[in-house]
């Protein structure tokens, strides 16, 4: 499936270029969902030449795409109530019981009750606006319709990871801030050590202890949560879109069930979070298939981000007398 971007949209971000390509990734975006000004917002400061684009071509075209999904909320309401859920074939039964026993899976899915299954892509209610497409076609370009369980249950659930390189620096005695090209880098944890724990570093004196800051990447599993016959993406989408547009139609998914408000707050992401009712009870929330909509969907050409993630700490040290009042 190609993508192209809306004819006025296209035409205006020509007339206002001026990074070089190397300096700009192409992003699809989806258009008239609320706010606008998210999206106003983001072209402004993300855009290449953003702050010069005319206002009225970038409301005309949000305006279209939301003209649409009224239509859209006519002809297609309840879709998303209708998404198609099979069972993983029997060949995947192993596979899934393999990453079902990662460490990684184990520790990321240990909330709510959780479950596999081919999941139906077009009609996965999405919260996310925006994918990359150089990465969507990167990924796109290992599939075709007729990928083979094993390898697609591979894309979708990878035991093996091939995550951007991470540069960290020392920006003071008590800061570090760690830097990817990959938005997915994220704060962990923090764990107490012990000193069995601290291995190959030599020391002056004794140490007690150690605190240790994590900072990684997320668990890149290909997840959607389930609440009554709704199904909400929750991590993947440049795999599900890579899918769809490879010609693939069904996914095997990882599936977490929820039930009520205060699980959804401890498994969903924060947009989801906070209108949930928009997402799992209005009539035709944005779904997968909108992002080949050529009335809903652009192409913009945005600046390349770096996400950083900075951790300071603070030492203290006093003394405090016992039996005191």
């Amino acid at each position: 499936m190609p993508f192209e971007s809306v004819a006025g949209l296209d035409a205006e971000m020509s007339r206002v270029a001026s990074a070089n390509d190397s300096d700009i990734q192409r992003e699809i975006w989806l258009l008239g969902q609320p706010p606008l000004t998210d999206f106003l917002d983001y072209v402004k400061k993300g855009v290449d030449g953003g702050d010069k684009i005319d206002r009225r071509v970038l409301v005309d075209a949000w305006r279209d795409a939301n003209d649409h999904y009224y239509d859209l909320e006519q002809h297609e309401a309840g879709i998303a109530d209708t998404i198609q859920c099979l069972e993983l074939p029997s060949s995947l039964d192993a596979l899934a019981q393999d990453l079902s026993d990662h460490e990684h899976f184990r520790n990321t899915f240990d909330r709510m009750p959780t479950t596999f299954g081919m999941v139906e892509l077009d009609k996965i209610v999405v919260s996310q606006r925006r994918v990359t497409l150089p990465f969507v076609d990167a990924l796109a370009s290992q599939l075709g319709p007729h990928t083979d369980a094993v390898s697609l249950f591979r894309f979708c659930q990878p035991f093996e990871r091939r995550d951007p390189q991470v540069e960290i620096r020392r920006l003071g005695n008590q800061r570090y801030v760690f830097m990817s090209a990959s938005n997915d880098l994220r704060f962990h944890d923090v764990v107490l050590l012990g000193p069995s724990q601290i291995l190959d570093r030599e020391s002056c004196a004794p140490v007690s202890g150690a605190i240790g800051a994590f900072v990684g990447y997320g668990s890149n599993f290909l997840t959607v949560i389930r609440s009554d016959d709704r199904m909400v993406l929750h991590n993947g989408y440049h795999r599900a879109v890579a899918m769809r547009a490879a010609g693939i139609t069904h996914a095997p998914c990882v599936i977490q069930t929820v039930t009520r408000r205060d699980e959804l707050e401890v498994a969903a992401a924060q947009p989801v979070v906070d209108d949930p009712a928009f997402y799992f009870r209005s009539a035709r929330p944005p779904v997968l298939k909108d992002f080949f909509d050529p009335k809903i969907r652009t192409i913009l050409r945005a600046r390349r981000t770096q996400k950083h993630v900075e951790v300071n700490f603070e030492v203290k040290e006093y003394t405090v007398y016992e039996g005191g009042q």
